[in-house]
This record gives C-alpha cells, sequence and structure tokens, in this order.
C-alpha cells in the first residue's frame, strides 16, 4: 500500500486521531485510529453523519454484536467520505489555495508525482499543461486509513442481563471483527503485548490473506520496541499464514501515551539490528508463512513477501527524519506528538492545546496513572490530572468509571472493577487504614492508589469538549504527549508541520534539543535511576539480573552511538561535536549508578 508521504501519523489517545482520516486523507496523509472506545465512535459516526448528510441509525450497547457492528459502521462512513474528498480534490482546477494544488504542494520532494507537478507549473504550452494536469488528477490517492488495537484491552462482555458473551466479543476480538468487516484497504495495527487470542482470530478473515499478485486487501503492522518482539510475533503469525507487512519501531520511553521502558533497548540499537537481519528475518517469516499456506490450501503469491520497517517516537527535525530513511531504509516516520499542536489533523480541544503549547521539558512527565500498571506520558496541568488532584485534595478520589474498559480487579468486589474508579479506590485505602501502617507507609501506598486515573473515557473528553457535548459526567480532557513536545511552543498550520517534517520550514524554536537518540538515552537513564533506587532485596539462592541486562543494554547503546555520530552527515559537524561530548556526560552518569 504505498503512500504519497514519507511520514505518517500513528494513533493518539482515543479521540486525537479518532477522525483523522477526514482531515488528512485527501491529502494522502496516512492515519491510525484507535478502536478502543466504541462509545466514543459511535459518537463521532453520529457527529459526521450529520455534517455530511449521511444516513445515521444508532447502534445501542447490548445490540447483537454492538462494539463490532458500531466500528465497522464509523469506518465505513470515514472511507465514504475520504472518496468523496478524493473525487472532489480531482475534479478541483490548479488555482492557488485550490485542494489540488494543496495535495501536491504537501508532496515530498523528489517524488514521481511532485516532479510532476513542478513540470506543470514550469510549462508554458497550453495543451502540455493541460495533459500534465490530467495525469496529476490521477496521481491523486487517499492517505491510508489504519487502526489500531491495544493487545492488552481485551476485556470481556457480557448481555443486557450481565451474562458472559462468547470470547469473540471480548473487546480486542470485537474490534478486530468490526475492522475485518468494514469496507476500509488498510492495515491493523497491534500493539502493547503479544495476545494469542486475538493473533489467532485474524485466521477467520479472508481479506489477511494475499491474492495471486501478494496483494492484502487488509494488512497486518506489528508495532515493536525491540527485535526479539518481532521475530517472536512474526513467526507466530507466519506460522498461521499470516504476513506482517510492517514493522513499526517505537521508542519505548521517548514516545507518547504508554511507555513501555522494557530493559534499556535503545532505538539506533533496535533498528541496527532490523537493518542487519532484514533478509534473514524476510527468510524465516517466509517460510513458515508460505508453508502454512499450503497446509491450509491458500492461494501462495509467486513473488517473496517484504515488509516494510517504520519508526517513531521523538523525532523532531528534518535532520533526524532524513537519517532514519537513509541509513536504516525506514520508508515512514510516525510525527505523534507534533501533531496535537496541528488542529487541522487532530481532535484536540483548545484549552488543552494551549497548554501543550506552552509546556517545557518539566511539564511532561512519566506518570503512574494507568491502571494497565504501565508507565504513561502525562501533561502535568491537563484538565484530567487537575480533576484528579482535585478529588483527592477533597478527599474523594478516584473517576467515574463509565466505560469500563480497564475494569478487571476483583480484590474487593464480586464484579470487575477499575483501580482508577471512585469505588476501588474508596474500599482500597479504607483496606490500608484497617492495616494499621505506619503514617509514612501508609501514605506512600495511598498515594500508589490514587495516582490512578480514568484514561479510557477521558483521551477521549477533547471530542466532547471541541463539539460543546456533556454526555459524559463531565469533560476532563486528558492528554498523552511524548517528551518531545517541549520542544514545539505554538499551534501549527498543517502546511508547517509538513514543510517542517520536510525541510522546507522550521517550527522548533529550541536550537539546543539534544538528538532524538540522546533525548531517549537520558530518559532510560532516568528511569534506570528509578529502578536502582526501588529495587528490593534480592531473594537468598536467586539473582535479579534484569539491572545487570538494563546496565549492559544502555553500555552497548552508548557504545553504538559513538560509532554512530560521526556519520550522521544529516547533522552539522557541531552537532555530532555535541552529541559525543552528551554520550561522555551519559557514560559518567552510567558508572556513577
Amino acid at each position: 500500500m504505498p503512500s504519497a508521504h514519507t511520514f505518517h501519523i500513528p494513533v493518539m489517545g482515543t479521540c486525537f486521531t479518532i477522525d483523522s482520516p477526514i482531515r488528512v486523507a485527501r491529502y494522502g496523509i496516512a492515519s491510525v485510529i484507535s478502536l478502543v472506545d466504541d462509545n466514543l465512535i459511535e459518537d463521532v459516526r453520529k457527529f459526521y453523519a450529520a455534517r455530511y448528510n449521511e444516513p445515521f441509525t444508532p447502534i445501542q450497547k447490548f445490540d447483537d454484536d454492538w462494539r463490532a457492528r458500531r466500528i465497522s459502521a464509523y469506518l465505513n462512513l470515514v472511507n465514504r467520505i475520504v472518496e468523496k474528498q478524493i473525487d472532489e480534490v480531482r475534479s478541483c482546477a490548479f488555482n492557488p489555495g485550490s485542494e489540488i494544488t494543496k495535495y501536491f504542494d504537501f508532496l515530498p520532494e523528489g517524488s514521481l508525482s511532485k516532479n510532476m507537478y513542478k513540470r506543470m507549473l514550469a510549462a508554458k504550452d497550453p495543451a502540455i499543461r493541460a495533459a500534465l494536469q490530467q495525469e496529476l488528477r490521477t496521481h491523486v490517492k487517499p492517505g491510508r486509513i489504519d487502526v489500531n488495537i491495544m493487545t492488552k484491552l481485551d476485556k470481556p462482555n457480557v448481555d443486557r442481563n450481565g451474562n458472559p458473551l462468547p470470547e469473540q466479543f471480548s473487546d480486542a476480538l470485537a474490534a478486530l471483527r468490526g475492522f475485518a468487516q468494514s469496507t476500509i484497504n488498510g492495515a491493523i495495527e497491534l500493539s502493547a503485548g503479544f495476545n494469542r487470542r486475538l493473533y489467532t482470530y485474524i485466521e477467520e478473515f479472508a481479506d489477511f490473506y494475499a491474492d495471486t499478485t501478494g496483494h492484502f486487501k487488509k494488512e497486518i503492522i506489528l508495532k515493536v520496541s525491540d527485535y526479539r518482539s518481532a521475530i517472536t510475533q512474526g513467526k507466530f503469525l507466519a506460522k498461521k499464514g499470516l504476513w506482517v507487512s510492517e514493522f513499526r519501531v517505537e521508542s519505548g520511553l521517548n514516545c507518547g501515551g504508554h511507555a513501555f521502558a522494557g530493559s534499556g533497548n535503545l532505538m539506533g540499537p533496535v533498528l541496527e539490528e532490523f537493518k542487519q537481519k532484514r533478509q534473514e528475518l524476510i527468510g524465516q517469516l517466509s517460510e513458515f508463512y508460505r508453508e502454512a499456506l499450503k497446509l491450509k490450501d491458500k492461494i501462495v503469491p509467486a513473488a517473496q513477501p517484504v515488509f516494510r520497517l517504520t519508526a517513531q517516537g521523538g523525532i523532531g527535525t528534518a535532520s533526524e527524519d532524513l537519517f532514519l530513511k537513509r541509513y536504516y531504509g525506514v520508508v515512514s516516520t510516525g510525527w505523534g506528538s507534533p501533531f496535537l499542536l496541528v488542529p487541522e489533523a487532530v481532535q484536540i480541544d483548545k484549552e488543552t492545546l494551549e497548554k501543550l503549547a506552552a509546556a517545557g521539558e518539566n511539564d511532561i512527565f512519566l506518570s503512574d496513572v494507568s491502571p494497565l500498571n504501565v508507565a504513561f506520558n502525562n501533561l502535568r496541568n491537563s484538565l484530567s490530572e487537575l480533576k484528579k488532584c482535585q478529588l483527592i485534595t477533597d478527599g474523594t478520589p478516584g473517576s467515574p468509571c463509565v466505560l469500563g474498559h480497564l475494569a478487571t480487579n476483583t480484590e474487593f468486589t464480586k464484579n470487575p472493577v477499575c483501580t482508577a474508579s471512585r469505588t476501588y479506590q474508596k474500599l482500597k485505602l479504607e483496606a490500608l487504614k484497617a492495616m494499621g501502617l505506619p503514617r509514612e507507609e501508609y501514605e506512600k501506598q495511598a498515594d500508589m492508589v490514587t495516582a490512578k486515573a480514568c484514561i479510557c473515557a477521558q483521551l477521549g473528553d477533547g471530542f466532547y469538549k471541541n463539539t460543546d457535548q456533556d454526555k459524559r459526567i463531565g469533560t476532563f480532557p486528558a492528554v498523552c504527549p511524548g517528551p518531545n513536545i517541549a520542544y514545539f511552543n505554538r499551534a501549527a498550520s498543517l502546511k508547517e508541520m509538513i514543510d517542517h517534517i520536510y525541510g522546507r520550514g522550521n517550527i522548533m524554536p529550541f536550537p539546543n534539543r539534544p538528538h532524538m537518540f540522546i533525548r531517549e538515552l537520558k530518559l532510560n537513564l532516568d528511569q534506570f535511576a528509578r529502578l536502582c533506587t526501588d529495587k528490593k532485596p534480592e531473594t537468598p539462592g536467586r539473582k535479579d539480573t534484569s539491572l545487570d541486562e538494563f546496565r549492559q543494554n544502555l553500555e552497548e547503546g552508548i557504545n553504538y552511538y559513538r560509532s554512530l555520530a560521526p556519520l550522521i552527515i544529516e547533522e552539522t559537524e557541531t552537532a555530532r561535536a555535541k552529541m559525543m561530548h552528551e554520550l561522555d556526560t551519559c557514560s559518567k552518569r552510567l558508572a556513577a549508578l
């Protein structure tokens, strides 16, 4: 599925990219929709059906297969809207500011379509100009519409009477079915872990199998933070006759949303391993893939299957973007957090946008807010965080649980509840008080309880705030920016951001910003320091090797970057020297730990 652009907009939260295809796909830009919140998806479908005069029949919760049907209905609507937009773009006149002119102005330099567009602009002969314009209209293609499933979010569901539904109606499996049964020709991006039940379920849908030409109606993308995870999951799928069309490498810590720190695996060394073992990986997966297809009596494509390598997490400059593509063979880069400052591209309320624009390095922090017990990048003064702190001060901590996607705890209740809910936190705090703990220990444990807050609902509240809807119990939008947002200090137009990515402009006013690899290294050093501080005494007779592995990966990463720095020719000599100096500083800090 070739793209007109060499960047994509990754999934962000539940609402930020919920309608990004409607906003940017007509310019050839790929983006990713979250499938977590089907209530939000249904409300967004109603909103856009009214805007585009499309019929709307509500799909109520507890209707037959409601979650999958809501997702399919919304994706089909998005697909129809984007198809109409593309037809309109193709029919535009090539006038300054028209949609078709924007389409080609936005394209990267050197692409076939951009070069033809420039020839058209330079053509003096009206007949040649008209012929080129007609040809250019056929080059207008929509950006890919992809969807994301966080594989850890796979809560079982019940019917209206509280009776358990079969496993195919769980959150993740229903979301997959919703995408598989939609008209979208995009990819499903699987992230946040290995869900065998979900991966096995993909086998049931014909669109994930290739035709004789090797074309897939629907593709599989694996978001990974290390090579080992890629080969493990890739083999599992290949043995079922399913091909991974793209490995999307994401920095574990220098990214938005949940931050999977791993064991000090740094982005550069991870990409290097993909670069060195690319053909080996294709060969191994291809062998399992072809054999599985034969056993299933499925079409075995004549051509050798390949995969795309993409990367995201902390990219902030055109030079970083270019280096990833030139040196590692990355075909597309994900620019997430910077697009939170582009209201043309994402769904974000004005107040949160202003707070993000004003945020500095200390305003973005790695929090314990997520009920998944995975570190979560957070904004200190987001409306969600301020509301959480106010509830704690008022003595009523916890969030109202309106969606229940993370309701899995049965410590105090028969029915599962979310650890961010008011119900759970009240019961847990009472239990802690009954233990008679010393005050300091009680406060420490209480803080760990009340740190949790609603994210599955509040990450979608920006849509309701933007559209003046208050359907839920108040709207207190949460936001999950990566640390990189600190180096952008204002809202930007779509054109400004695209020009920044392609090096045709610069909207980053921080010349001393550390290189993305150095920034990620420092974040991992911070994490290592926290682990050293929090480390519990070892059990006699057993040695915990996790810190040793973390340290070794950091040492090897520093050495790798020392050898790599002179090869980053996209940076100035001064910038490379600065990088070497920062590596020395990081090495000394690691030794001191």
